[in-house]
C-alpha cells in the first residue's frame, strides 16, 4: 500500500474499532439492564460489525486485498482477546460488551466458539478471494460473504420470533445439542437468491441459472447442518466453492 492508502486503511480500521465498541456496549446495556434477550443484541452487534466496514469505507476509501483483510481480521481476534475473564472481569466497560452476545446457553464456551469461528471465516475469505482476485473476479467473493453475514444473521432472530419447525445441531466440544427452525434456515434461501440476482451481471445466463438452482439449496442445506456458532466459515466454503465451479465447469 502506498502511504496515504495505508493511512486510508488505519483510519478505518480505528473508526471501525471504536464505532463497534459503542455499539457492542449499547447492545450489552439492553441485554443487562432492559432485559432484552441476547439472540437480539447478539444479532445487533453481528449486523454492526458486517455493516460498518463498508460504511466507514466510503469515509476512508482504500483498494480492499488479501493482505488487509488479513489485517483485518487479525485485529478484532486481537481485541476479541481483551474479552478473556481474566481481563474483562477488571472493567465495567469490557463485561458489558462481551454481555452483548454471550448466549447463556453457549457458556463457558462463547468466546472460544466465536473467535474460532471468525478465524476460520476469515481463512476462507483470504483464500477465494486469492483464487477470484487472481480470475479477475475478486468481487464475487462478497456473493458468500453477505449471502453468511444477512442470511446467517437474520436466522436466528428469526427462528425465535418466529420459528416453529425445529431441528437439532451439534457443538464443538460438547455433548449438548441446540435447537435451529427451518423458518430460519429459509433465510439463508432468500438471501442467496436474492444476492445472485444483485451480482447477475458476473455471470452468463446459463452461469446464473445453474447459481440460482444450486447455490442457494447448498448454503441452506449447509446452514442447516454446519455446527452451532459455526456455520459462517461452512456458508462462505460452500458459497466459494460453488461458484468457483459454476464459473470453471458452465
Amino acid at each position: 500500500m502506498d502511504a496515504l492508502t495505508q493511512d486510508a486503511f488505519w483510519l478505518s480500521q480505528l473508526t471501525e474499532v471504536v464505532a463497534l465498541a459503542a455499539v457492542a456496549w449499547g447492545a450489552g446495556i439492553l441485554a443487562t439492564r432492559y432485559d432484552v434477550r441476547v439472540n437480539y443484541t447478539r444479532k445487533i452487534v453481528h449486523f454492526s460489525a458486517f455493516f460498518l466496514p463498508v460504511l466507514v469505507t466510503d469515509q476512508f476509501p482504500f483498494d480492499p486485498s488479501p493482505a488487509t483483510t488479513v489485517m483485518s481480521g487479525a485485529i478484532l481476534l486481537a481485541l476479541l482477546g481483551l474479552l478473556v475473564k481474566p481481563i474483562r472481569r477488571r472493567s465495567s466497560f469490557l463485561t458489558t460488551v462481551f454481555r452483548s452476545f454471550d448466549r447463556p446457553e453457549d457458556r463457558p464456551h462463547t468466546l472460544r466458539w466465536l473467535t474460532t469461528q471468525l478465524a476460520a471465516g476469515y481463512v476462507v475469505i483470504v483464500a477465494f478471494g486469492a483464487v477470484f482476485n487472481a480470475m479477475g473476479m475478486l468481487h464475487l467473493i462478497y456473493i458468500p460473504i453477505v449471502v453468511s453475514g444477512i442470511g446467517d444473521g437474520l436466522a436466528e432472530p428469526v427462528g425465535v420470533r418466529f420459528g416453529r419447525r425445529k431441528y437439532e445441531v451439534p457443538a464443538w466440544g460438547t455433548d449438548r445439542t441446540y435447537v435451529r427452525t427451518l423458518e430460519g434456515s429459509a433465510c439463508v434461501f432468500l438471501t442467496a437468491v436474492a444476492v445472485l440476482l444483485v451480482f447477475r451481471g458476473s455471470f452468463a445466463t446459463t452461469q446464473l441459472l445453474v447459481a440460482l438452482a444450486t447455490i442457494p439449496a447448498l448454503m441452506t442445506l449447509t446452514e442447516a447442518r454446519a455446527p452451532h456458532t459455526w456455520d459462517q466459515p461452512f456458508l462462505m466454503l460452500t458459497g466459494s466453492l460453488s461458484i468457483l465451479a459454476i464459473l470453471t465447469w458452465v
